[in-house]
């Protein structure tokens, strides 16, 4: 390649040093100085857990899958609660970051990449102590594919991006949106296979409830969990089909009117 067409090292420096900068911003103003932040973190979806744990225990002797009810519903709620929330501090990379963005160095793409990776990072994070939680205190016995775990997670971390980018330029150029996406959001809690299995879902509806990508991802983390749960229905091709769609057409539409966003 000849060399003027190559990317300069100090452009890539640049890059690289405006989203750590965001980063460490974020940290500072989104989880705090102190643990604190981070300890709500992990205490929410513990609460969740609980929660539902209390509730179903009481209407079933047992889970659907296994017979723990603290892990099912946390392979359940862990990787869906990963991408309701990456998926919606991006959506408001650009709002949060809006000050910064007037700077030549920082760019559209650096606000939302360093929300990604931040918020990405903390959820795994989060996911990680929770299930050690459950198996190590309520002596859980399992066997643990750990491959699936982490497609799981990347298939999470991708619809998170693509949504939230997608979600990120809607909220920007029509601030009316983060309403209706609110109330679309919604029904995603309860049909998602958290509470339950795809294949207990009757025809036709199962082959409705298949286009759900969050399904796809609670089936998979499941299947890293229980090793008789085949999850066969289970397609990283259409999850990661429709993230990467998602992501570029957002990155067209970014690309086209941050300028009129900024001025707005």
């Amino acid at each position: 390649m000849p060399a003027a067409l190559r990317p300069l090292p100090s452009t890539r420096f640049k890059t690289v040093k405006s989203i750590m900068a965001l980063i460490f911003r974020e940290m500072a103003t989104t989880y705090g100085r102190s643990p604190g932040g981070y300890l709500w973190a992990i205490l929410e979806p513990v609460a969740g857990t609980a929660l539902l744990t209390f509730v179903f225990s009481l209407a079933f002797r047992s889970p659907p899958i296994g017979d723990s009810f603290p892990l099912f519903y946390a392979t359940g709620l862990l990787p869906f609660m990963l991408y309701l929330d990456v998926s919606t501090k991006v959506s408001q990379a650009i709002q949060f970051s809006r000050p910064l963005l007037f700077y030549p160095t920082v760019t559209y793409f650096d606000a939302i990449a360093a929300r990604f990776i931040l918020n990405f990072i903390t959820q795994i994070m989060v996911f990680f102590l929770v299930i050690a939680g459950i198996i190590l205190f309520l002596d859980v016995q399992t066997i643990i594919n750990f491959q699936a775990i982490v497609y799981s997670l990347a298939m999470a971390g991708a619809l998170a991006l693509g949504v939230g980018s997608i979600n990120c330029f809607l909220i920007s150029m029509f601030p009316m949106w983060i309403r209706i996406w609110a109330i679309f959001n919604r029904p995603m809690f309860i049909i998602s296979c958290i509470f339950f299995v795809f294949e207990s879902i009757p025809e036709p509806y199962r082959g409705i409830l298949w286009y759900n990508p969050l399904v796809h991802i609670v089936g998979m983390m499941r299947r890293a969990f229980y090793p008789t749960y085949d999850a066969i229905y289970v397609s990283g091709a259409y999850v990661f089909s429709i993230s990467g769609i998602l992501f570029l057409i957002a990155f067209v539409f970014l690309n086209r009117y941050h300028r009129d966003i900024l001025n707005n």
